[in-house]
């Protein structure tokens, strides 16, 4: 990643130290309690568009290439107001990407909350992908953030952590989604992993045939071959 914008790399979480901005946040008196709401929404209305500034700048020039000054022209803001958010633009990414995993989560458990019948584990793949859509831009932005932490052992640490808590987070809603399906999952961590291998090593090809319908059913056999391997019919009452 360019260090254009300063931010220490590797430092995802800590304070900007030395900084214009780290210094004047830490003078700056809370507000009263009579405006803490309307303070609370400017700000989070500031983070959100910083956020999608930053979505927009990384998918087309590259996180590598990207500058806080860049993303703050983008969304009308100055630095002060992105270092009021964030430390770095690691920080903004896994915001960012935190952000898009719990909207996916989301969709997903939202099956739960309906009386939708699922008959078979095909049903299961294909309403989970429908959750989790072929996303060009957000593949080009993680593809690239992975490269920049495998050469970052303390943010590579962070990825991996946030990667097994949303893992951690989506396995029971895939168990109970297949016990509907007749199935059950005598190993629900091996199952994620191996699921998460077929997506993720199958995305750049549907990105670089978007127009192949074989493509997307070979996938989806895959994501089906995975589920034959890792569950078992349920055993009857």
């Amino acid at each position: 990643m360019s260090r254009a914008d300063n931010s220490p790399t590797g430092d995802v979480v800590g304070p900007r130290v030395g900084t214009t901005e780290t210094a004047a946040s830490a003078n700056r008196s809370e507000p009263s309690s009579g405006s803490q709401a309307p303070v609370k929404r400017r700000r989070s209305q500031t983070r959100q568009r910083l956020l999608d500034a930053a979505f927009d700048a990384f998918a087309e020039d590259g996180l590598g290439r990207c500058t806080v000054e860049q993303i703050c022209e983008r969304a009308g803001f100055t630095r002060g107001a992105f270092y009021s958010n964030f430390t770095s633009l690691e920080e903004l990414f896994l915001a960012m990407w935190e952000q898009r995993s719990a909207a996916m989560l989301e969709r997903v458990t939202a099956v739960l909350d309906t009386d939708l019948v699922v008959r078979d584990p095909r049903q299961v793949v294909e309403h989970v992908l429908d959750a989790v859509p072929v996303d060009d831009k957000w593949f080009r932005i993680t593809s690239e953030f992975t490269a920049h932490a495998l050469r970052n052992p303390p943010l590579r640490r962070v990825m991996v952590a946030r990667e097994e808590a949303i893992s951690a987070a989506l396995t029971p809603v895939l168990t109970r989604l297949l016990k509907r399906a007749g199935r059950q999952v005598p190993d629900p961590a091996a199952l994620s992993r191996a699921l998460i291998a077929v997506h993720d090593g199958t995305m750049a090809q549907c990105l670089l045939e978007p127009d192949s319908p074989a493509l997307r059913e070979y996938r989806l056999d895959l994501f089906l071959r995975v589920l034959d391997s890792y569950t078992t019919p349920l055993d009857p009452q």
